[in-house]
């Protein structure tokens, strides 16, 4: 994978806040700081499209013909099956 260099700009209270976590031990350099928020921003984004998605797909299923209590005890079934 190649790699990029950026030039990023952060306010003086951003920058502190970022040595005081490399400083602590949570990263090793401000790089990898952002790295990591862009990461979790990449994960986030991503549930959040699969979960639009599963709810696009309910929504265009139309309306279950099974019962809430049906539905329960099917989950309560596979539950036990994987435990």
């Amino acid at each position: 994978m190649g790699v990029v260099r950026k030039s990023i700009t952060f306010t003086e209270q951003q920058d502190t806040y970022i040595k005081s976590l490399i400083e602590k031990g949570f990263y090793t350099n401000d790089s990898e700081y952002v790295r990591d928020i862009i990461r979790k921003d990449q994960e986030n984004r991503k549930n959040g499209v699969d979960l639009y998605d599963a709810l696009l797909d309910g929504i265009e299923s139309g309306v279950s013909k099974e019962t809430v209590e049906s539905i329960w005890d099917q989950a309560i079934k596979e539950n036990e099956e994987k435990n």
